[in-house]
């Protein structure tokens, strides 16, 4: 999942949090409808659009979330508002609200853009500059889970999933931040132990997630293939123990025949000596004549 998807998300589910983010708690967020917007004719999309429900005169916020260095991201974002507020005629005023995840990312020039940030039209947020997470209201620092550092992740979302089951939210509220948390913490560890994740969710409330049923699946695919390669190292060990016995009978049944053979050969001199011709030895001991005549010649020769 990529990160702008997983900010539309929390603001789609958790609106209040923007407004706790730009310093607004007051808003009433109920009276605001988030969406992701492309503006026509251009390729163009505006990454989340709080925008105010009809009859409230209340200012539309532009939000683009930035992860990664972008030195167009303030003409692109001008460039968008500008469309937008060309093809919709809005009377309400507007904001832009610019999320990095540090600022070290931020290089965009601003020099052509001077006026919005000093009068506080387009604001700029840094998540590492947000304080410590004990002290944030719940829903920030859940943002601030996206920008952990990975070794301390899942300490930071062990934390989170306490302070939402203490925190008062209804049932449904504590569901969407868990299931939240969990998404989070997939998207940063995705090889994190699932035994973990039951642990530190509680078995009980991970099952009533949607994102349980993605780590159900995890589970299941990874149950599967030990299986399939238990099963694979089982049968191949049978095989090679059945090549093994197989070779070993038939390497048993040629050193048999040999032996029956050379012990019929030795036994031509005494035959002949009895008075037997090749034939008669061949045919007595079932051996080919040629063997027994060879047999014959070498002792003759040796004498």
């Amino acid at each position: 999942m990529k990160t702008d998807s997983i900010f539309y998300r929390l603001f789609k589910e958790f609106p209040g949090i923007f407004f706790e983010l730009i310093g607004d708690a007051s808003t009433t967020a109920s009276a605001y409808n988030f969406k992701s917007i492309e503006v026509k004719q251009t390729a163009f999309r505006i990454d989340g659009v709080f925008i105010p429900k009809r009859g409230k005169d209340k200012p539309t916020y532009f939000i683009e979330v930035q992860f990664q260095q972008d030195k167009e991201i303030y003409s692109r974002l001008i460039s968008e508002v500008s469309l937008y507020l060309r093809q919709n005629t809005i009377k309400n005023d507007w904001y832009g609200v610019v999320i990095y995840p540090r600022k070290s990312l931020d290089v965009a020039d601003t020099k052509h853009f001077r006026e919005f940030f000093d009068s506080g039209r387009v604001t700029r947020i840094y998540l590492e500059d947000l304080g410590d997470d004990a002290s944030l209201p719940i829903g920030i620092a859940t943002i601030k889970l996206i920008v952990e550092n990975k070794r301390k992740a899942k300490a930071k979302a062990k934390e989170l999933v306490a302070r939402t089951k203490q925190q008062g939210l209804t049932q449904p509220q504590q569901l969407q931040l868990l299931d939240l948390i969990g998404t989070i913490l997939l998207y940063k560890l995705p090889k994190i132990n699932r035994k973990e994740l039951r642990a530190m969710f509680g078995i009980s409330d991970l099952k009533k997630t949607t994102f349980y049923q993605e780590v159900k699946e995890e589970i299941q695919e990874e149950l599967e293939q030990q299986i399939e390669r238990k099963i694979e190292k089982r049968v191949k060990q049978k095989l090679k123990q059945e090549v093994k016995e197989e070779v070993k009978e038939e390497v048993k049944q040629e050193v048999k025949e040999e032996v029956k053979q050379e012990t019929k050969l030795e036994s031509v001199p005494g035959l002949i000596a009895m008075g037997l011709t090749p034939e008669q030895i061949a045919q007595a001991l079932d051996i080919n004549v040629e063997l027994v005549r060879q047999v014959v010649q070498n002792n003759d020769s040796g004498s």
